[in-house]
């Protein structure tokens, strides 16, 4: 490939001409000052003749030797550290130039027994000129551009009338850089008072002017009793949730309200003045858990140059799927949703806010139950991976309507796999959730079939590496509690919690998603046989189940073959929801004690206390990715799942909400070692509308296995 040529033509703007007449004359002022200096009353002789004759070749030469340099690529007002250095290059040139042009050319020359003689520059002439135009154009830069950010005569100016005293949180580069916005902008009506730094190097420096005055932790709170700021910016984009709580809840107590500098995530995706990007802390800021880092190129380096399929593209978790899998260059990300109005926002979110090339994305209107629609989109697009986001979460609405919840969970999830396998689909990656762990809700029951499902289809279609990943809430999805919170605050109250002793795992959005594609780099291949899997993840444990749950596990059936991997997300520990609560009533300026009641209205229907990671035959094994663990287990024979779907799927055709929840429940019982009896006898589970207790399996189910449900003749 051919390297392209980079222009050293004049930059052409309007200061150019102002800027080459100022520069010429302060390196000839450079020039005469250094004769002046190097000789006690001035030049005389020969070296004022030198002086007067070789002033023009230094002022003729400064310009186009500046020029090459690149000294003139921005105005003034903007310069910085790389334009000071472009300066000093130049400064060197020109000396170096002039030296050389002085001893070459022989201006003045005097009479000496041998015949003529040149006269020099002398040493101290050339130090002097070198010295002087340095600190004169790199003087002339400085002074511009602090006439032009206004602080010139800050240290002598008070506030002015309406401004705000401002505290800054972060003494390092994130608060610097606010500090330079809020002196430049005055505009913004912002005084700042002083720094806060944990470093105790820094403490009681100054920094660009104004001083570090404690830190965070024992010092917070007497600084914002002396400073009594009117606002807190916490300038420190990785400070730990912990630390920000800390500062959020000191300022509260005294009526300060508290804005954050945005991750170095956020200041990538938004454009803008940095001031105007800092905004309010959320209540993701103060969980207390540290966010995982990593990075996105090389986690899933595995998609670039891939056909990815994305199915529930216009969700929460779909819709961050796309926008961080176009980071990593991929030949093409097919977006599939059902919901018109949501593929429509992210198809124009990724063309028109993320640059991302309209031929790297293709628009898939389809319903993932729909087999043959299904069958048709991966012969089109031939994906080589798949990620299954679409689901249906809202507990609440899966207890009211568990036919669809079935349907669009766990048949869906059975159908994609199934046609991705059969297509020949390299990696398969199912979004699942902890509900899916000792379910005990509709919802739960779904996404725990899900996984069951890809367990048949990894003994299936051994050429396709199945996975499910496997994590808590995720803040701000549509089916997190955030969001019902914010709007209870936003009417006034009162914020519902059914349990004061609920807790819950909560992450971010994009944190969920880079593990999510972190776990889909390491699931393990067809090739990967079970000893060396247990020798990366432990030593497997004998069987120990209950009869019905022997007939439904068991590896030697279909050829011994090794069960899907399920992934589950280091979630940190668990937050207790009516603290979640008080928190995001505290973030919103208001009093819980006062201003909004905490109302306790009782557990629904199957609601547990607390949510699991793992079910009690699962072993947690870690993996080589920070935060991603693997839950090691029996895998589930083939045959055992098509009947299992089998039976729910001739439910699900008749529409049997009280039949369907029984038997979901029975099975998932059972795949947790109780007692095939006892199994339909739980009450208080998937279906309490019917005296709370479960109703018995219907009779005339078939149990041989069976074709998906929208594809008689596979």
């Amino acid at each position: 490939m051919r390297r392209r040529i980079r222009s050293a033509a004049v930059p052409l703007h309007r200061h150019l001409l102002a800027q080459l007449v100022v520069d010429g004359t302060l390196v000839a002022l450079a020039y005469f000052l250094a004769f002046e200096l190097r000789f006690t009353n001035g030049p005389s002789g020969y070296y004022e003749h030198l002086r007067d004759r070789t002033i023009w070749w230094v002022l003729a030469g400064t310009l186009p030797v500046l020029i090459i340099a690149r000294v003139y690529q921005r105005s003034w007002r903007y310069s910085g550290l790389r334009d000071y250095e472009a300066v000093a290059r130049g400064v060197l040139a020109i000396v170096v130039l002039t030296v050389v042009a002085v001893a070459v050319r022989r201006p003045v020359e005097h009479a000496t027994r041998h015949g003529t003689a040149a006269i020099g520059l002398p040493n101290g002439v050339v130090v002097l000129f070198a010295l002087l135009a340095l600190v004169f154009l790199v003087g002339v830069r400085v002074l511009v551009r602090s006439v032009y950010e206004r602080r010139l005569l800050a240290a002598f100016r008070g506030s002015r009338k309406g401004e705000r005293s401002v505290l800054i949180a972060g003494a390092g580069d994130g608060g610097r850089l606010v500090l330079r916005e809020i002196v430049r902008n005055r505009g913004l009506g912002l005084a700042p008072v002083g720094f806060l730094d944990d470093d105790p190097l820094k403490r009681r420096l100054r920094i660009d002017g104004v001083r570090v005055r404690g830190n965070t932790e024992a010092d917070l709170p007497r600084i914002l009793d002396e400073a009594e700021p009117d606002e807190m910016i916490i300038a420190i984009p990785s400070a730990p949730g912990s630390t920000r709580a800390r500062i959020v809840r000191e300022c509260r107590a005294r009526g300060i309200p508290v804005r954050t500098l945005p991750t170095v995530f956020e200041l990538l995706q938004t454009r803008g003045a940095l001031a105007r990007q800092m905004r309010e802390v959320r209540v993701e800021d103060v969980l207390g858990r540290e966010p995982v880092q990593m990075e996105l190129a090389q986690a899933g380096a595995y998609v670039a140059g891939q056909i990815v399929l994305v199915t529930g593209a216009g969700g929460s978790i779909g819709s961050e799927l796309c926008r961080q899998i176009a980071r990593v260059e991929p030949h093409r990300i097919v977006l599939l949703d059902h919901a018109e109005d949501n593929l429509f926002a992210i198809q124009r979110e990724l063309e028109e806010e993320r640059h991302v090339s309209p031929s790297m994305l293709s628009a898939v209107l389809a319903d993932c139950k729909e087999e043959e629609r299904m069958r048709e989109v991966f012969q089109l697009h031939r994906p080589t991976v798949v990620f299954h986001a679409a689901a249906y979460k809202h507990v609440g609405l899966m207890e009211a309507n568990p036919v669809e919840a079935v349907r669009n969970n766990a048949i869906a999830t059975r159908v994609v796999a199934h046609v991705a396998g059969q297509l020949g689909v390299a990696r398969f990656v199912l979004v699942s959730t902890d509900k899916a762990v000792a379910p005990a809700t509709v919802m739960g029951a779904s996404k725990a079939l899900s996984e069951f499902a890809l367990d048949a289809a990894t003994a299936r279609f051994p050429a396709t590496r199945y996975a499910a990943v496997r994590f808590g809430n995720v803040l701000g999805s549509s089916g997190s509690v955030v969001p019902i919170f914010r709007r209870q605050i936003e009417r006034g109250g009162p914020v519902t919690v059914t349990d004061e002793r609920m807790t819950r795992y909560f992450m971010t959005i994009p944190e969920a998603v880079q593990l999510i594609i972190r776990a889909g780099s390491l699931v393990r291949g067809p090739q990967d046989d079970t000893d060396n899997a247990a020798d990366a993840h432990g030593a497997r444990s004998p069987r120990t189940r209950s009869a019905l749950l022997g007939r439904i596990r068991g590896p030697a059936t279909d050829g011994g073959a090794s069960g899907a991997d399920v992934f589950v997300l280091d979630m940190g520990e668990p937050v207790r929801i009516v603290e979640l609560a008080r928190a995001m009533i505290e973030l919103s300026g208001l009093d819980p004690a006062r201003d909004i009641d905490i109302e306790i209205v009782g557990r629904r229907p199957g609601e547990k206390l607390h949510e699991e990671l793992f079910n009690g035959h699962e072993r947690p094994r870690p993996t080589s990715a920070e935060k991603i663990r693997l839950a090691e287990r029996e895998p589930l024979a083939a045959g055992a799942v098509e009947s299992m779907f089998a039976d729910i799927g001739l439910l699900v055709l008749e529409g049997d909400a009280a039949g369907l929840a029984a038997r979901v429940s029975e099975l998932s019982a059972a795949l947790l070692g109780a007692q095939s009896d006892g199994a339909g006898k739980q009450a208080g589970s998937l279906d309490g509308r019917r005296d709370g207790r479960f109703t018995e399996r219907r009779e005339g189910v078939a149990h041989a296995p069976a074709a998906l449900i929208h594809s008689p003749d596979s």
